[in-house]
């Protein structure tokens, strides 16, 4: 059995996620419900668990804070939360599981279903990235994301990625200075988690960092060049959006 602990203020959401993993995931044995992150903290001080469903959002202390108190984390997370974009994006540049409520059964299946099927996490590196972003998300010069490799989580800084190169189940991270990253994660989830400018998706293949385009080349879709010489085709369905972008 799998000892988890469930946090958040609402005790109805407390009642239907705890009937939800009773029903669905019965190899997860809830240890304790607490309605406060303070009592999280006595709570995973005490009796540490190997998975904690989190609220982000409750009074005195949010679900980040109380992970930011912690002096140490050796258990899995999956957030619960209503849709903040803010929140959400933060879970996805730590690498970290959610569900969005109301928690639906097939998602919070799935979500039990990952932590069971994957290595261990470096949980030190996931919350790093996590709360690095928290703390300086008005500067994009020093937000990091963490990424899944074959060696780990490597965390980095958003501002070093040129273009991400999407290939079937992976994506080949560009970065500056002629380095490279092999993330094990589709295009797609890489444009989820870098959502909004200066990124943008030129291509099904291609997700680019504007700041990094030096010049544009006429075509059917056309081509862009970057600073580092490399030249990227342009779909013809983002040409127009891509030169307005351009443009200003």
């Amino acid at each position: 059995m799998i000892k988890a602990i469930i946090v958040d203020d609402e005790q109805h959401c407390c009642d239907s996620l705890s009937w939800l993993l009773a029903t669905y995931c019965p190899e997860i044995s809830i240890q304790a419900i607490c309605n406060s992150s303070e009592s999280a903290i006595r709570t995973i001080r005490r009796n540490p668990p190997q998975m904690v469903f989190l609220d982000v959002e409750m009074p005195g202390m949010t679900g980040f804070q109380m992970l930011e108190t912690l002096s140490g984390v050796e258990f899995d997370i999956i957030f619960t939360t209503a849709f903040d974009r803010y929140a959400i994006h933060a879970i996805r540049c730590g690498a970290m599981d959610y569900l969005l409520k109301p928690v639906d059964k097939d998602e919070l299946r799935n979500a039990v279903d990952n932590f069971l099927h994957r290595t261990r996490r470096d949980h030190t590196k996931q919350l790093s990235a996590l709360l690095t972003h928290l703390r300086q998300s008005n500067d994009l010069n020093w937000q990091k994301a963490a990424f899944p490799t074959q060696n780990g989580l490597e965390l980095v800084l958003i501002k070093d990625i040129m273009v991400c190169e999407g290939s079937s189940n992976y994506t080949n991270i560009h970065l500056r200075e002629g380095k490279h990253l092999l993330v094990s994660k589709t295009l797609k989830e890489i444009a989820e988690i870098l959502e909004g400018p200066p990124f943008f998706r030129i291509h099904h293949s291609f997700l680019v960092n504007m700041q990094y385009i030096i010049r544009y080349i006429k075509g059917e879709g056309g081509f862009v060049v970057l600073t580092n010489e490399m030249t990227l085709p342009v779909s013809r369905s983002k040409k127009e959006e891509l030169l307005k972008m351009i443009n200003g």
